[in-house]
C-alpha cells in the first residue's frame, strides 16, 4: 500500500480537528443524533453516544427502542433520548415519526446502524434519514445500515461529499458485492473505488484501516492492537466520526482522527488491561486525553 499517507503523529499535525477555546458554549461544539439499537443490542448506541462526547460533542440525542430508552437515560444522563416504536422483534418500527424528524433538522452529525439487527429495519430508517434535505448534515453509515446503501442510490445521492462508511470486510462485500479475500487482497484499492462510487469518505476497518476519499486519497492505519477486534469497538469508532464531525472537521479529517484515537486508545488500553480482553466501553475514556486542548 505504497500510495496510502500513514495516519501517524505528522498527519495529525498537518490536520488538525477545530479546537474550542473559551467562550465555547454546548451549541458551538455541535449535536450529533445517533440512530440505532434494539431490545437484543440496546448498548449499541450507548457506546456510540458516549464516544461522541468524549471527543467534544456538544450535545448528543439518542435515538432507540422504547423498551431501552429510559434505562440509556438513566447510563447516560448528558444526553437526551429519543422513544422510538418498536416492532415484535424488538427492532425499530417505521412509523418513527415526527420525534426524530425534529432531531434530524436540528443535528450537525447524524450516525446511524450500531446496534439494529434487521436489514429491512436499518434501510427503513437509513431511506428516512437520507429524506432529510438539508446542505449541511453529514451522516455516519455504519453496521447493517451500511449494506442497504445499494438499494438507496438515488437517495444518497443527495449526500454525496457528506457520507462517512465504516464497514469491516463482510459488511464491504455487501456494500460492493466483491469477495471478502478479494476485498483483503487489497483493501485501499476496494475503499478508493467504494468511496467514488458511493461520493463518500470510507474507513474500512480490519487488523490495518485504510481511509479512502472520493477524490482518491488515501490513507493507512497500521492498526491498534488484536484488543480492538471486540464487540462494540466499531461503534465506538462510529461515535468518535461523528463527534468529531459536530465539532467542525471535514469528513476526512474526522474520519482520519476517529481512526487514530481509535487505535491509539486500543494501544494504550492494552497496556494496562492487558492486549485481548478490554472491553469496547473503555475506550472512549482514553480520547480526552489524545485530543488537543
Amino acid at each position: 500500500m505504497t500510495d496510502a499517507t500513514p495516519i501517524d503523529s505528522a498527519w495529525i499535525a498537518a490536520n488538525p480537528v477545530p479546537v474550542h477555546s473559551s467562550g465555547t458554549t454546548k451549541n458551538s461544539r455541535g449535536r450529533v443524533l445517533a440512530i440505532g439499537g434494539s431490545r437484543m443490542v440496546p448498548g449499541a448506541i450507548r457506546l456510540t453516544g458516549e464516544a461522541a462526547l468524549r471527543v467534544g460533542a456538544g450535545k448528543l440525542q439518542m435515538a432507540t427502542v422504547s423498551s431501552a430508552a429510559v434505562m440509556l437515560g438513566l447510563l447516560v444522563p448528558e444526553a437526551a433520548l429519543i422513544a422510538l416504536p418498536e416492532d415484535e422483534h424488538g427492532e425499530i418500527a417505521p412509523e418513527v415519526g415526527k420525534p426524530l424528524d425534529k432531531a434530524l433538522a436540528e443535528c450537525d452529525a447524524a450516525v446511524i446502524g450500531p446496534g439494529i439487527g434487521d436489514p429491512d429495519v436499518a434501510k427503513q430508517l437509513l431511506r428516512k434519514v437520507l429524506s432529510e434535505q438539508r446542505d449541511d448534515l453529514v451522516l455516519v453509515v455504519d453496521a447493517m445500515a451500511i449494506g442497504t446503501l445499494p438499494e438507496l442510490r438515488a437517495e444518497a445521492s443527495h449526500f454525496g461529499g457528506r457520507l462517512i462508511l465504516t464497514p469491516h470486510f463482510g459488511e464491504m462485500a455487501l456494500l460492493t458485492g466483491r469477495d471478502e479475500d478479494d476485498i483483503a487482497a487489497d483493501p485501499g484499492t476496494v475503499a478508493q473505488d467504494a468511496a467514488a462510487d458511493f461520493g463518500a469518505v470510507v474507513a474500512l476497518k480490519g487488523s490495518s484501516t485504510v481511509v479512502a476519499d472520493p477524490d482518491g486519497t488515501l490513507l493507512h492505519y497500521g492498526g491498534g492492537g488484536t484488543g480492538l477486534a471486540t464487540g462494540g469497538s466499531g461503534d465506538v469508532l462510529a461515535g468518535a466520526i461523528g463527534g468529531l464531525i459536530s465539532r467542525g472537521a471535514t469528513p476526512l479529517v474526522a474520519a482520519g482522527w476517529g481512526v487514530w484515537l481509535h487505535g491509539q486508545s486500543g494501544r494504550r488500553v492494552a497496556t494496562t488491561s492487558g492486549p485481548i480482553g478490554f472491553l469496547a466501553r473503555e475506550l472512549s475514556g482514553e480520547f480526552p486525553r489524545l485530543l488537543p486542548q
